[in-house]
């Protein structure tokens, strides 16, 4: 594996989101900050992130076994066993990750777990999201463009605010991969949970954390121009490719895999 050195020191003063869904999937490497506001939140977002995680597993398993070998994921968020690489190098060994986090413990984490098997490798990036060129200039130095790359945001795009411009990050990103392509999204939403939205947004606001939680239609630009694959756009308790989704489960993210024309 490489790794791009940080020369930023860690912010222990602020809540950072990286950290705070590490709390939630029950990680360790947060500090009392983080825990602040993860603890602050409604116990359905506990399980909301984990049922997340899930989708992700899954998904990244399905994008294996169709013989992906390549992978961008941007928001990668600390370490949490199985990660990416893990999941997809179990099907494909000789796959390529290229990991992206604004986070500097983020940076800290991947130098020691994110180790690949001999056949693939893994790579690591701290940038932001907010500067989609700056990635893709690196993923180009590690992945191959003129084949197929998953590009995997899960869990990212509910902290960039409408004035961010959060289509048009995602769009520059979806345009520079070639065809045959995969996007594995994932979002946050309360459409499940209505009674919950305003607890959750003040919650992060208090912690100076942005937040945008969006509805199914505006998720549903995310993946304009793609052929989003079977189930669609779905909650992520409802995203299965094998067996049958349980029944009654609800979630706080909308989920979907989209191939690139």
């Amino acid at each position: 594996m490489t790794a791009q050195s940080s020369p930023h020191r860690i912010d222990t003063s602020r809540p950072h989101p990286a950290r705070v869904y590490d709390w939630l999937l029950g990680g360790k490497d947060n500090y009392p900050v983080d825990q602040e506001v993860a603890e602050k939140l409604p116990p359905e977002s506990q399980r909301s992130a984990r049922r997340n995680r899930a989708f992700m597993h899954r998904a990244a398993a399905w994008l294996a076994g169709q013989g992906v070998d390549q992978y961008l994921d941007i928001g990668t968020g600390i370490p949490t066993r199985p990660n990416l690489h893990q999941i997809v190098q179990g099907i494909v060994p000789s796959a390529r990750i290229a990991y992206t986090d604004n986070d500097p413990i983020v940076l800290r984490h991947a130098e020691a777990l994110l180790v690949s098997t001999p056949e693939g490798a893994t790579d690591y990036i701290e940038a932001d999201v907010r500067r989609p060129e700056a990635i893709l200039d690196h993923a180009r130095t590690f992945l191959d463009f003129s084949r197929p790359v998953a590009l995997s945001m899960v869990a990212l795009m509910h902290f960039i605010t409408d004035d961010e411009d959060p289509y048009g990050l995602t769009r520059t990103l979806v345009d520079a991969l070639p065809s045959g392509s995969y996007f594995m999204f994932s979002h946050g939403t309360t459409d499940e949970h209505p009674h919950l939205a305003q607890s959750v947004k003040n919650t992060y606001r208090k912690g100076e954390i942005p937040l945008r939680m969006r509805t199914r239609a505006e998720v549903e630009p995310f993946f304009e121009g793609l052929d989003l694959v079977e189930p669609g756009l779905v909650t992520a308790t409802r995203w299965y490719k094998d067996e049958p989704a349980p029944a009654d489960e609800l979630s706080g993210f909308y989920v979907g895999v989209a191939r690139v024309p």
